[in-house]
């Protein structure tokens, strides 16, 4: 038996190989830009909650906070100042906002 005839059906491995890798590398950069997305949308409607929320209170926050694809989960009236907590997905952010005086 010679060299040839052994090395036959080892790029077929090698491919596979290759696109395993590839589609193990497409499925985590599809979660973690699901995450960076989520997150980002997280802050937009936190900061929106905030600011609405300086105005017009919990129901104003709340309902800011649904029209960007979030829940409120925290809100938090202390004097002048509103924190809010937002959640979108699996990611959570705060913001605060004060009401001019």
């Amino acid at each position: 038996m010679n060299t040839r005839d052994r090395d036959r059906g080892q790029a077929i491995v090698l491919v596979l190989a290759v696109v395993v890798v590839t589609v193990v590398c497409a499925v985590g950069v599809g979660r973690f830009s699901t995450r960076l997305v989520d997150s980002q949308q997280a802050q937009l409607a936190a900061d929106a909650a905030a600011l609405a929320g300086v105005v017009g209170g919990r129901e104003d926050a709340e309902r800011l906070a649904t029209l960007n694809d979030g829940v409120l989960t925290v809100f938090v009236i202390t004097g002048e100042e509103v924190m809010v907590e937002v959640r979108v997905g699996a990611e959570t952010a705060q913001a605060r906002a004060t009401r001019a005086p």
